[in-house]
């Protein structure tokens, strides 16, 4: 078992707390779109009580995939770890053709 140094630890806590945020904005922007017939017309309080379930419903599904896809992106989640960055053949350049 590897063992991660500090930076990579702080890494992926950024990466948690990104996707646990975005995943929360993009779950309640499905619940308000879901709800939002609701709150714009007339309708009966059956329909409305079945919208806000299946908004709920799927704010919830919609942000465990968010969750998901960005924690599975990152290069931490299949254990690798980072190479490290490649520095320029001379000083001063940009590339190590230059």
């Amino acid at each position: 078992m590897m063992r991660r140094t500090q930076a990579e630890r702080d890494a992926m806590t950024v990466e948690i707390g990104y996707a646990s945020v975005s995943g929360a904005v993009v779950a309640a922007a499905t619940f308000a779109g879901v709800l939002l017939p609701a709150l714009l017309l007339e309708l009966p309080d059956g329909v409305e009580d079945m919208l806000f379930r299946a908004g709920a419903a799927l704010g919830a599904l919609v942000f465990v995939v968010r969750v998901v896809h960005v924690l599975r992106r990152t290069p931490f989640a299949a254990g690798a770890r980072r190479p490290p960055p490649v520095q320029p053949s001379r000083p001063g350049r940009t590339g190590p053709d230059s």
